[in-house]
């Protein structure tokens, strides 16, 4: 049962995992994935080019060591890259469910990866790690089980979004649902689908995930086609052929209805609303927390983080901050920032041997 009260089932996940579990099953580590994200997070099937997507993260050696750690990322609840979603066959009208899906919550992303947690017989995490939607679901794990993790990595997220990034979220939405293709949600099977306005939300959303100077530095005024502007309403500048490009390939690994599901997951996420109530879950954990920001990241800047940590200082949670240099924006996270990966490393390298790994 959902958090509203809705029931869905039977639920399918899809999921990878990277090194060995050990004997006594101490030793694993959940990745929790952002807004576009998938259960591929590190390596590859055959194709070097096609890495996970946070392979600069997982792997022998990196900061989420997978010699020592055996390591969990799964497609969320509502995804569309094989867990169970609005594109999936509804077992009640033998249909997508399209728009018939429930909402869901954070809360409900949380238990789905408890219940994949049970099926391999694990009861305890020795970490879990994640940037933005990720992050978001690290912190309310721990709030929620407070008896589950060891480690705690939250990465540029946030405690709850504020209006201007909500606002970001709503215009996204407005695109895919004004696309005469979207037909309410029910377009699978029609042979049409919304990909103008998810092309459009993507592109959007991107600009907010780079920095002012990353931008500047990747792409300046620079002109797409020589050196004098064409004076036309086609693509002129470098920077708008990136975004185009960046839109048009998303429509190749993402559902626009999944795109809505998800953003309006953290449109409603708020952790601390209640602060009596997750007081006494904290005070019964045993949990360390990183919180890592950045300070070009505007789209979840570093007061999202600082106030997190105010937080989780105010019940005597044991929490390590830092803000990190870094010119690539809200991204930095995905990218092989020095610091930001010394830091993860160290933090996560004293739960390793805690559990003597």
């Amino acid at each position: 049962m959902l958090e509203s009260g809705a029931t869905i089932g039977p639920v399918e996940v899809a999921y990878e995992t990277y090194g060995t579990l050990n004997a006594d099953k101490s030793n694993a580590i959940y990745v929790c994935h952002a807004l576009t994200g998938d259960a591929h997070a590190a390596g590859h099937h055959g194709d070097p080019e096609r890495r996970g997507w946070w392979d600069t993260m997982i792997g022998p050696g990196r900061p989420v060591d997978t010699d020592r750690f055996f390591v969990i990322c799964s497609n969320l609840l509502g995804g569309c890259q094989g867990t169970t979603g609005p594109g999936s066959e509804d077992p009640a009208t033998g249909r997508a469910y399209g728009l018939g899906f429930p909402l869901f919550t954070v809360r409900d992303l949380v238990s789905v990866h408890r219940g994949l947690l049970a099926h391999f017989g694990i009861g305890h995490l020795a970490g879990a790690i994640g940037g933005s939607l990720g992050g978001m679901q690290v912190l309310q794990w721990v709030i929620d089980y407070p008896d589950d993790i060891s480690a705690a990595v939250v990465v540029c997220a946030s405690s709850r979004l504020s209006a201007q990034n909500i606002a970001f979220s709503a215009v996204a939405r407005e695109a895919i649902m004004r696309d005469p293709d979207f037909q309410n949600g029910d377009y699978y099977g029609t042979g049409r689908s919304p990909d103008t306005g998810l092309t459009i939300a993507r592109m959007m959303a991107h600009i907010t995930y780079l920095s002012e100077a990353s931008m500047r530095e990747k792409f300046g005024r620079r002109l797409q086609h020589g050196e004098e502007p064409r004076f036309a309403f086609d693509v002129d500048f470098q920077v708008e052929s990136y975004l185009q490009h960046q839109g048009e390939a998303f429509l190749k690994r993402f559902d626009a209805n999944t795109y809505l599901y998800m953003t309006r997951v953290m449109d409603y996420f708020d952790v601390f609303a209640d602060p009596a109530a997750v007081g006494a879950m904290l005070e019964k954990s045993g949990t360390r927390f990183l919180v890592v920001s950045f300070d070009s990241d505007w789209r979840f800047d570093t007061e999202h983080s600082r106030e997190i940590v105010r937080h989780l200082q105010s019940w005597r949670v044991p929490v390590t901050f830092r803000e990190v240099e870094s010119p690539w924006g809200h991204d930095s996270f995905l990218l092989a920032v020095p610091e930001y990966l010394r830091t993860v490393e160290a933090f996560l390298g004293r739960a390793a041997s805690d559990i003597g790994v």
